[in-house]
């Protein structure tokens, strides 16, 4: 057994132990009286001025002012409130199934505040003096870390006198909600702002900064009605703020963290023991400063982490409808009408609230009249620019004048319909490895048909296992079915360019033959089809990898990564130069297009009955058993046809073809990446026409001959007869 897999199941059977245990504005600083709180004897503040503040990965060490420690403490909340009550205590050291109270604090003594993060990572907690502002029901008010900034969505900068001023300030503010605010302990420059961690994740923006102190609020309010959950697989966290006991359902767990006293992001079910529910603030994105926050463990389901919630409400006037949402990330997208996605649409960038407004009149965005003074329609929030993924939301909304309801309801389903099968290649003219591309369920185990949101690997194999050659791809590219729309999921360099969409592509660990490259089932809003091109080229005897610097797969900060899409520069590549130019005559004309795609068709049947208007905040939930996956429908045959590749291969959208190429630019022309479809369209027309005009000469010789014929029979009738004559 490795060091960290024993290091892994110490610190889980510690875990085990304790549950069976137990633009730019400035200040207006007149509006403000600031004063800094007492820290001598007892801790000097009215008792509703008194609040928290947070520091995760620290511990404060002074054992002659240790007051007091409370093994069994599972509860965050319940080790703050024990602080709270005692008038002396300044401080504690919080981790899970452990609380240790103090009176002194850091404020006093900078020194005892030191880093620990092992074998589980320590929450230390500290009394704060904040007057003159509103107060804050929760726990703990502003959560410290120190050396990061978050400044580029800075709404107003100001300069006071210290922290807790600039916290003031925050709590104070009126214009917008204060999530977060930054102070300079040097220049005394304090920053607020209505973003933070979970608002700006996976954008960059959280950065470190020497002389910063970055402090984030937790009396702020997220929206929780409409919220989905991404599993974060065989991972849990070290320390988390609640653990529940005897806890029936995940659903419960889940239902727990989105009610819970505090911004719940996280939460992981029965794997630290049957019914236990751990809850937490934290996610990977805000534990970045911490070394090895969770632990890693394979026979565990994992951590569920808040990914987008949503509040949406109608606004029914006169003329019109608007939908306004209001989410707790950083959306980038759109929101349009479902049956008008080019017409009806709100382009959004870097909003987390906007709106759509749907005149009744306006025939673009197909307002639909369902009964008198009932107006009805169906919107879709949608993340990427040009795709449906699992991460968007349907949405159906409806205005009833005479009861001034309205509905909104959860009950969009968008599914894959389609055999997905491998897609394989003709026959090159040169000699090369034989390549199949295929889409499998995780693992490779083939699949049949799918769902928007299934995790799928799409591989690219090569038959022989002993074969000399290695592979790269390169220029992979998703299409819909009309090819009006397109994504680069690989660019030329072979690195991911939508990191969210479809992750790196990595060598198989049991075969260095197979590439992988994992990915969500999606969908393009105009088109039931989805087709793929990538360009695939052989290298000997290795394919160097690429260095890549993305944001991944799971939605986090930048990564670095390998990823094979670079071809070592070799002897080889002249070699393989020459044979494609000495075979491209002997090649032309033995293409075989293959079509590989996939169907997608939406599901919006259920609507709430005319004149019974319900407001339903449905919230997409966590599978759990058959009945919470929506239906899949049966799968339509694909070709499968088999391909080898002897040079860069420029395939169309709908199908893959072999092109000699002396460059790694693509070769086909837009003429010659005719789909299968089109081609047939065109033989049978040209059919059509032939056997017309084969009719059309039938017909023409028939009339011709019959002419001739009548033409003779009047001849013969005019001819002299001088047997009838007239003597």
């Amino acid at each position: 057994m490795h060091s960290s897999d024993i290091r892994s199941a110490s610190v889980l059977g510690l875990l085990l132990i304790l549950v069976s245990h137990t633009s730019s504005q400035r200040f207006d600083l007149s509006s403000l009286s600031l004063r800094a709180a007492a820290q001598n004897g007892a801790f000097n503040c009215a008792e509703k001025d008194t609040q928290f503040e947070l520091i995760t990965g620290y511990v404060y060490t002074a054992p002659d002012d240790m007051l007091d420690s409370r093994p069994g403490t599972l509860m965050l909340t319940d080790c703050i409130e024990l602080c709270r009550r005692n008038s002396t205590c300044k401080s504690a050291n919080f981790e899970t199934g452990l609380c240790v109270l103090f009176g002194s604090s850091a404020e006093e003594f900078p020194g005892g505040l030191t880093a620990s993060q092992f074998p589980v990572f320590t929450i230390y907690v500290q009394k704060i003096c904040l007057t003159n502002v509103p107060s804050c029901e929760r726990a703990w008010t502003f959560e410290k870390v120190d050396g990061f900034a978050m400044d580029k969505y800075a709404k107003k900068r100001g300069r006071v006198s210290s922290r807790l001023n600039c916290e003031m300030l925050c709590l104070a503010e009126k214009e917008f909600p204060c999530r977060s605010a930054t102070y300079n302990a040097v220049s005394g420059d304090c920053r607020i702002s209505d973003m933070d961690r979970h608002t700006v994740a996976s954008t960059g923006d959280f950065v470190e900064s020497v002389d910063d102190q970055y402090l984030e609020s937790n009396c702020v309010d997220d929206p929780v009605k409409l919220c989905d959950f991404q599993l974060l697989e065989n991972r849990i966290m070290k320390t988390v703020d609640s653990v529940y006991q005897d806890v029936p359902t995940m659903e419960a767990c889940r239902d727990l963290c989105l009610t819970a006293p505090y911004r719940c992001h996280s939460f992981d079910y029965g794997d630290t023991g049957e019914r236990v529910c751990r809850l937490s603030h934290h996610t990977s994105t805000t534990l970045t400063q911490i070394q090895e926050p969770f632990l890693i463990i394979e026979d565990v389901v994992g951590t569920y982490e808040l990914s987008s919630c949503y509040n949406v409400t109608i606004n029914c006037r006169a003329a019109d409808m608007i939908a306004t949402v209001r989410t707790n990330k950083i959306f980038n997208g759109k929101i349009y009408a479902k049956d008008n996605p080019n017409s009806c649409v709100v382009d959004v960038e870097n909003g987390i609230e906007f709106s759509i407004k749907m005149a009744y009149n306006d025939i673009e965005c197909n307002v639909k009249r369902k009964a008198q003074g009932v107006y009805s329609n169906e919107v879709i929030i949608q993340h990427h620019d040009s795709i449906v993924t699992s991460a968007d939301l349907g949405l159906a909304l409806n205005c009833q004048y005479d009861l001034s309801n309205r509905t909104i309801i959860n009950d969009f389903d968008l599914s894959i319909e389609g055999e997905i099968e491998p897609s394989m290649f003709e026959e090159a003219v040169v000699e090369s490895p034989n390549v199949l591309m295929k889409i499998t369920k995780r693992g490779g185990a083939d699949i049949d048909s799918a769902q928007v949101g299934d995790p799928l690997e799409l591989r690219f194999e090569i038959f022989d296992e002993k074969s000399p050659y290695e592979i790269f791809v390169r220029d992979l590219i998703a299409k819909d079915g009309n090819d009006q729309n397109q994504i680069v999921l690989l660019d030329s360099e072979g690195c991911p360019a939508e990191g969210q969409i479809m992750g790196p592509l990595i060598k198989d660990e049991t075969n260095p033959k197979i590439l992988i490259a994992n990915f969500d089932a999606f969908k393009f809003p105009t088109s039931q089809v989805v087709q793929f091109r990538a360009h695939v080229t052989p290298c000997m005897p290795t394919c160097e990898p690429v260095e890549c610097v993305y944001s991944d797969y799971y939605g986090g900060d930048n990564t670095k990564v390998t990823s094979y899409g670079r071809k070592r520069r070799s002897f080889l590549e002249e070699y393989m130069h020459t044979k494609k130019k000495r075979s491209i005559s002997e090649a032309s004309g033995k293409d075989l297009l293959v079509t590989q795609a996939f169907v997608v068709v939406d599901k919006f049947n259920r609507s709430p009955k005319a004149g019974k208007p319900t407001s339903t905040s449905a919230t997409p939930a966590i599978p759990t058993s058959a009945k919470d996956k929506p239906t899949i429908f049966q799968p339509l045959p694909t070709s499968s046809n088999d391909m080898s590749f002897g040079q860069d291969t420029s395939a169309p959208s709908s199908s893959f073809r072999s092109t000699p190429s002396s460059s790694r630019e693509p070769v086909l022309s837009e003429a010659t990446e005719i789909c299968l479809n089109a081609a047939g369209i065109v033989i049978a027309l040209c059919l059509f026409l032939l056997a017309q005009l084969v009719i059309m000469f039938s017909v023409a010789h028939y009339w011709q001959k019959r002419r001739k014929l009548k033409k003779e029979q009047e001849s013969v009738q005019k001819m002299f007869n001088p047997y009838t004559a007239r003597r």
